[in-house]
């Protein structure tokens, strides 16, 4: 099986036959296997670890009498340490090895969600969510450059729907447990969050061979990988899959984020109903994961741009129909699952670069947070002039144009690249 090379700098993909190049070993199947199970259990934890921010938030402010804006603001905290731990990161993962650098970001923020339980003032509050963001934010890019060397391109998609539905179970989980314990013993839940991530921490370390092939793509890299993103003939591209991503957040805060006000509001429907109403997106992001994993490796990672028109156009139609119950869960049920297109953006941006910057790549994903942190504020402007479903509607705009982006990249997968039909 063909593997496309890095791009040429005339911007010609060259390739070669497998066993023409040389690779450094790999683990066997089983034992790849087993680190693929670890690090859906560390996706578990850290989408744990990550939702007690908004799940426990009504706990976390009473308990240290916060305003609804010192409350919210934990949030915008914990995203600021996700920017700069994704960035610090992935670049360290590349430079130092994936398996090293992986170990001690589960251990971070499983430790950073038990430093929760301590604290007790607002600031101390914001100090600790950032530290949490910082980890919890490394471990999509630093994830990604451990599974991408472990598998085919062909199955990629597939494990990056798998690895979202394990986050999004996560939640599910939070909420459950949260329902279940009584409103004092609410600390109990960092502890069982946090305490695993020990024990998968220091086994992560003992499955992953050392000098295998997740780590020694970092022998070539720059003192500075992200420079290396920034080269001239990568540059445009770095440029508009940053500004991709950043239209991503952007139509997510811009509607997901106003959602339940909009429901209660504008629409009119009680707590529980709206609550209801934002469960069926929720559902539909789950299945949406898996199949577009599976579209991802069927027909390429740019045909789930169409994804992203999907939910443009079901954003829409949601804020236009009657206020009828059942049509708008099926509406929302389709805008979930069409969001999830973007799961197999893990393993193409790793793709996209050589292998020796996989994790730093990956990063991108991330970078696109800098724009979401304006995004409340440039959507309440347009609330507050034209209404709040125009405020929604500009999420439709940004994701048709996130999809044109997208549509304007290079595919990766190898089989489509060859004219061999589509993958496994």
């Amino acid at each position: 099986m063909p593997i496309a090379a890095p791009l040429a700098p005339e911007g010609v993909i060259t390739v070669e036959p497998v066993d023409r190049i040389a690779h450094p070993p790999m683990p066997g199947m089983g034992r790849q296997a087993a680190i693929f199970a670890l690090l859906l259990a560390c996706e578990f934890l850290y989408g744990w670890a990550w939702n007690t921010v908004d799940v426990l938030r009504p706990f976390i402010r009473a308990s240290l009498n916060l305003s609804l804006i010192e409350a919210g603001s934990a949030y915008s905290a914990q995203g600021a340490g996700a920017l700069v731990g994704a960035i610090i990161a992935g670049q360290l993962a590349d430079r130092f090895g994936r398996r090293r650098t992986f170990a001690l970001v589960v251990l971070g923020y499983g430790t950073m969600l038990i430093a929760g339980v301590a604290v007790g003032s607002y600031p101390m509050l914001l100090a600790q969510r950032f530290l949490l963001g910082a980890f919890a934010g490394a471990s999509f890019p630093v994830g990604v450059g451990i599974y991408v060397n472990l598998f085919h391109p062909a199955l990629r998609g597939r494990l990056a729907g798998t690895m979202n539905a394990f986050f999004s179970f996560s939640i599910v989980a939070l909420g459950l447990a949260m329902g279940a314990v009584a409103p004092g013993d609410w600390k109990l839940l960092l502890w069982i969050g946090g305490l695993p991530t020990f024990a998968l921490a220091f086994g992560m370390l003992w499955l992953i061979p050392r000098g295998c092939a997740i780590d020694l793509a970092g022998e070539k890299v720059a003192k500075l990988p992200i420079g290396e993103l920034f080269a001239p003939d990568v540059r445009r591209q770095t440029l508009m899959l940053a500004a991709m991503t950043g239209l991503n957040f952007f139509g997510y805060a811009a509607y997901s984020g106003w959602l339940t006000t909009y429901l209660s509001g504008e629409r009119g429907f009680d707590a529980a109903t709206a609550g209801q109403l934002v469960a069926w997106q929720f559902a539909g992001n789950i299945a949406g994961g898996f199949f577009w994993g599976w579209t991802a490796d069927r027909f390429g990672r740019r045909f789930n741009a169409i994804g992203f028109l999907i939910a443009a156009a079901a954003i829409l139609v949601y804020l236009s129909v009657p206020s009828n119950v059942l049509v708008l869960q099926l509406v929302g049920l389709v805008y979930g699952a069409a969001l999830c297109s973007s799961v197999t953006w893990g393993p193409w941006l790793a793709e996209l670069y050589p292998p020796h910057l996989q994790s730093t790549a990956a990063s991108i994903f991330n970078w696109g947070r800098i724009i979401s942190f304006f995004a409340p504020l440039i959507t309440a402007q347009i609330a507050g002039s034209f209404g709040m479903a125009a405020a929604m509607g500009s999420a439709s705009v940004a994701f048709t144009l996130a999809a044109a982006l997208w549509l304007a990249q290079r595919e990766t997968l190898p089989a489509k690249l060859q004219g061999l039909g589509p993958g496994i």
